[in-house]
């Protein structure tokens, strides 16, 4: 199979993560998620503290009321890591088939060869049943992060995508992980990658 690149977003607690994470062993490539912090704090001079501590911002309510009202039109240091981080998953997809997570990897790479872009969802008490039997959260905290994440994720993107106005906009593929579970995600993911990688290649 020629260089692919697979992209995945998802919901607070679908367990996106923890399928990419099974996807790349399954498919022996690199996987990228908090790599790409590392990556940005070299690049921009910038401790990894601070660049986490960036992105942790968006998980606060007040900072989404607030800050992020504020820089739909203001330039600030989120603005600066959204564009190194940008050049980093732009950079990884070009040197070699990987998984990237998030970060608005699946717009960034909307135009990639060989790109499948992966969207994973699952209803609310799944997610939260995952965060309190998986991620190890008291309920108040679980459902605290369903609600703040998902929604900074929202704000990140009608930021850095105006253009895309639901998940569907730039997703091949969505799934609902509650029904398949990690393994089973996975195998669905490298499944499809093989129809859409024969896909673009007919067309080319």
């Amino acid at each position: 199979m020629e260089q692919y690149v697979i992209t995945i977003s998802r919901e607070f607690g679908s367990l996106g993560r923890t399928i990419a994470q099974r996807l790349s062993e399954k498919l022996g490539i690199e996987f990228w998620d908090r790599d790409i912090v590392e990556a940005a704090a070299k690049r921009t001079g910038h401790s990894v503290s601070l660049i986490s501590d960036e992105e942790e911002k968006a998980k606060s309510s007040f900072f989404l009321r607030k800050s992020y009202k504020m820089s739909l039109t203001t330039y600030n240091i989120n603005d600066e890591i959204f564009e190194t981080e940008r050049n980093i998953i732009l950079d990884a997809a070009a040197k070699s088939s990987c998984i990237i997570v998030g970060r608005c990897s699946d717009y960034i790479l909307r135009d990639f060869p060989n790109h499948l872009s992966v969207y994973i969802y699952a209803p609310y008490e799944e997610r939260l049943r995952n965060c309190i039997e998986t991620l190890m959260m008291d309920e108040k905290t679980a459902r605290r992060m369903i609600r703040e994440v998902d929604m900074a994720r929202t704000y990140y993107q009608r930021k850095y995508c105006p253009d895309v106005r639901s998940p569907r906009d730039c997703s091949d593929l969505m799934i609902d992980s509650s029904r398949f579970g990690v393994e089973g995600t996975a195998e669905l993911i490298a499944q499809a990658l093989k129809i859409r990688c024969c896909s673009v290649g007919e067309r080319s």
